[in-house]
């Protein structure tokens, strides 16, 4: 229907997304301080001390092999797609005291209102306002996720899937139909928040070859491109957790590292190691204002931005959780949390640092402003061309997107497969490629159907019910963490 009905689908889409970031966006930032602030309260309290799988557990994988999956997994693609984009969008915009959504179109109060006119206040509060969204409060809501998994599901002996999450409170009603509705809740949530990352990244990998090399940046472009990495990503999925999986998140490491390293020492290297810190020193300061869910007045910043994104990770929270939870055991409640909250968070800082700060050092000291009137999903390839080996750092930008592609979906394959399959983590293969065709497909259908915005809202829209599934599991993880310390505590007597 969204493929034959395109244009009635495209406005009834964006319609949706508008209503829904206009009037609940204050519960969408309300729900992901209440994530943070439980993933915090656990890692202080004696909870912490509870082990992953029983008191004898020993971790599946090397930290470099945990951190490269759980950051691949994560937001690789948003952080490549978004990574010049968004530091030059609200630093241009607190600078000029307006600022555009997150699709680039709509316009009126810059973040906590802008710093008109003063380079230095507009890139502090612009840099602090883009970590917000790749910091704290989405690896809080996927290290929830995944611990509430790992917890119930090596620790209690239940099935790896989200209903198990609610036995303490519902009991033998999670196998009724109760937990039916949380794990299709957890599918559909999963397979539209992977649709819309997907989408972003067949648009810039699109785009980028177009650029490169003058292929037609169009819609046919996008399908066989979509179609091409969805095939590729059958024959990681059929190679299975250990030998497909892992092998690209660190071919993705390697890469993603090569392209930072890259942009460090060719950029303004001294300035990007300046700001790494001046950057964190501004995150941590405005992240209390940038917060408050009641009573703002950049509203575009909150609903075409925060609103948008938090129902993005919330979305990802069942793919991202799950999959984290399969690589985590033997850890303590304390050593994942601060993992999956801190490492991550200071990547994506030198990563915005980097990329977006060379861009604004590219229009404010050079005024070279190719990067800020680029379009969105040009602005990467905007400011690599202003740099040593364009040709070069371009191509693997194209190939890190497609890379992360790729592990996004297999990835997302496996734990679609494991939620439909009861929470078994062995189910036939053939399930895994269905789940595999499935993403690929929706991706398509919703892409030409809306375009970015189609693909928000559809976000949104399912990240919202999901939103009320993950505050009530706050408290299952809760309860369960302190059975599992009274059980560890009886068993030493």
């Amino acid at each position: 229907m969204t493929l034959a009905l395109q244009d009635q689908v495209e406005p009834l889409l964006n319609g949706t997304r508008d209503w829904l970031t206009g009037n609940l966006t204050w519960f969408f930032l309300l729900a992901g301080n209440i994530f943070v602030l439980v993933a915090l309260g656990l890692i202080f309290s004696p909870l912490g001390k509870v082990r992953i799988g029983g008191p004898h557990a020993k971790p599946d994988f090397s930290y470099m092999g945990w951190f490269a999956m759980l950051f691949a997994a994560g937001m690789g693609i948003g952080l490549v797609f978004y990574g010049v984009s968004e530091p030059m969008s609200h630093f241009s915009s607190s600078l000029a005291g307006t600022t555009a959504g997150a699709d680039g179109v709509r316009t009126d109060w810059a973040p906590l209102g802008g710093a008109e006119g003063d380079e230095a206040a507009a890139l502090s509060l612009g840099m602090a306002a883009t970590i917000y969204h790749w910091g704290f409060h989405p690896w809080a809501a996927y290290a929830l996720v995944a611990l509430a998994l790992a917890i119930f599901s090596y620790n209690k002996g239940l099935p790896l899937t989200m209903r198990s999450v609610f036995y303490p409170l519902l009991g033998e009603r999670v196998w009724g139909w109760p937990g039916h509705v949380i794990d299709i809740l957890a599918v559909f949530s999963t397979l539209f928040g992977l649709a819309t990352s997907l989408g972003f990244g067949a648009t810039q990998a699109t785009t980028g070859l177009s650029y490169l090399f003058g292929i037609p940046n169009n819609d046919i472009t996008m399908v066989i491109l979509i179609a091409v990495i969805t095939l590729v990503a059958l024959g990681s999925v059929m190679a299975g957790l250990d030998k497909g999986v892992q092998r690209l998140s660190m071919i993705n490491m390697a890469l993603a590292f090569v392209l930072l390293v890259f942009i460090i020492l060719v950029g303004p290297t001294l300035l990007i190691a300046k700001e790494f810190f001046s950057n964190t020193v501004s995150y941590l300061q405005y992240i209390p204002a940038l917060s408050v869910p009641f009573g703002r007045e950049d509203a575009n910043y909150t609903q075409g931005w925060t609103a948008v994104y938090w129902s993005w990770w919330i979305s990802w929270s069942p793919f991202v959780g799950m999959f984290i939870a399969r690589i985590s055991r033997g850890r303590t409640v304390r050593e994942f949390l601060v993992s999956v909250l801190l490492v991550p968070t200071l990547v994506s800082i030198l990563w915005m640092t980097a990329f977006g700060g060379t861009a604004i050092n590219q229009l404010v000291v050079d005024g070279y402003q190719g990067v800020q009137d680029a379009a969105l999903e040009l602005k990467l390839f905007a400011m690599l061309g202003e740099l040593p080996l364009a040709t070069i750092s371009s191509l693997v930008g194209i190939v890190l997107v497609i890379v992360f592609f790729v592990t996004s979906s297999d990835s997302g394959s496996l734990v679609i497969d494991s939620i439909t399959a009861g929470g078994k983590t062995d189910a036939p293969k053939a399930q895994r490629v269905f789940w595999a065709i499935i993403e690929g497909a929706i991706a398509i259908a919703l892409l030409l159907g809306g375009g970015l915005g189609g693909l928000q809202a559809a976000t949104v829209s399912t990240g919202l019910p999901f939103t009320v599934v993950l505050l009530i599991a706050c408290y299952a993880v809760v309860k369960g963490l302190i059975s599992e310390l009274h059980s560890a505590r009886a068993a030493q007597r």
